[in-house]
């Protein structure tokens, strides 16, 4: 198999020069750097890399975040139409070239999956924040988003051709692209393979670009972003239920029924259209799902099943003497993330 190595690169260190030259000793020549923007003083660097045969270097004049670095070198790579893949490398040498080999055999034995090369986070050398930020992404993309991926921010990622087209267009200028890739292929059911690599950190991880709040904002954002709608939708349907609540309240006070009955009727009608509309709601803005009329039939029995959880474990914690207001907040809210998991992956996927 022939792959691209693309390195996207922002100010970086003279070393790079040594590290295309370890790769291409290593059996990849073909490279293509992506200058993103550095500083004058930096452009030796990139000069003496293009010098090298099979070399090449796009440039930006100004920083445009290493999202759109990847995809203008996609892009560029679509039009040379003459390799298998693209393996994907930062530029500060933490992946070494045996990694890259690593990613690279597993991509000529599945060319039909991304595979990503895989830090171990629990090792001792690894910076304390990038480890508690590593394994907050993990735990969030796994909860919301499905999938069991174990470095969601590696930067060394093994591309088939079948899924550049497809990449090379999806939203994300900066760090969160890498993010975006990760759902889309999730989402897309394509495989995901990890290879264990090294976990190189350079001067703790002083040469990284990337800021942890602007970075992680955008991140969360991605990966969070389905959920902060099923909230808002959930949010006004109950709005939409209180108020016809109180309005079938106000216009059946001025009939002949007993208060009981009309709180049960209004109850019952308010709850009908609330759902109705949490039901379109979610279909059609927050899960965006293009799926038949078997989705409502779902969507009521989920209701019904939730509802009777509810029921049974406040009644069950309860019955210890656990104060059933506060057990109900804990397990509604429990219930509310497994729903969305099961409106997202199974009713509206």
């Amino acid at each position: 198999m022939n792959y691209l190595i693309v390195i996207p690169a922002l100010n970086p260190a003279k070393s790079l020069i040594e590290y295309v030259d370890a790769l291409i000793s290593h059996g990849y020549p073909d490279i293509l750097v992506v200058d993103d923007g550095s500083r004058s003083d930096c452009r030796f660097i990139f000069d003496e890399i293009e010098k090298k045969d099979g070399c090449e270097v796009l440039r930006h004049e100004v920083n445009m975040g290493k999202g759109r670095a990847l995809k203008d070198a996609m892009a560029r790579y679509l039009e040379r139409s003459c390799f298998d893949g693209i393996i994907t490398a930062d530029s500060d040498g933490q992946h070494t070239p045996e990694d890259v080999a690593a990613v690279a055999g597993e991509l000529s034995k599945d060319n039909e999956a991304l595979v990503l090369g895989s830090r171990d986070f629990d090792s001792g050398n690894v910076p304390p924040k990038s480890k508690f930020g590593n394994k907050c992404t993990i735990i969030a993309l796994k909860l919301f988003i499905g999938g069991n991926v174990k470095d969601t921010q590696t930067g060394l990622r093994g591309i088939p051709d079948s899924m550049i087209k497809r990449f090379s267009s999806l939203p994300g200028d900066r760090f969160e692209y890498e993010t975006q890739m990760l759902i889309d292929a999730i989402h897309s059911g394509y495989k995901i393979k990890e290879v264990p690599i090294e976990t190189v950190y350079i001067n703790d991880n002083s040469e990284t670009h990337f800021h942890p709040v602007i970075d992680s904002f955008k991140i969360y954002r991605v990966i969070l972003g389905t959920f902060f709608r099923y909230m808002l939708s959930s949010l006004s349907s109950f709005l939409v239920d209180y108020g016809i609540f109180c309005g079938m309240i106000f216009a059946l006070g001025k009939t002949d029924l007993t208060k009981t009955g009309a709180v049960w009727i209004s109850t019952v009608v308010a709850r009908i259209c609330s759902s109705l509309f949490n039901y379109t709601i979610n279909k059609k803005v927050v899960f965006k799902s293009n799926r038949g009329p078997s989705t409502l039939a779902m969507y009521y029995m989920l209701c019904i099943i939730q509802m009777s959880l509810s029921a049974g474990l406040v009644s069950l914690i309860g019955m210890s003497g656990f104060p059933v207001q506060i057990a109900k907040i804990i397990v509604d809210t429990l219930l509310f993330v497994i729903s969305f998991r099961v409106q997202k992956m199974l009713i509206f996927k």
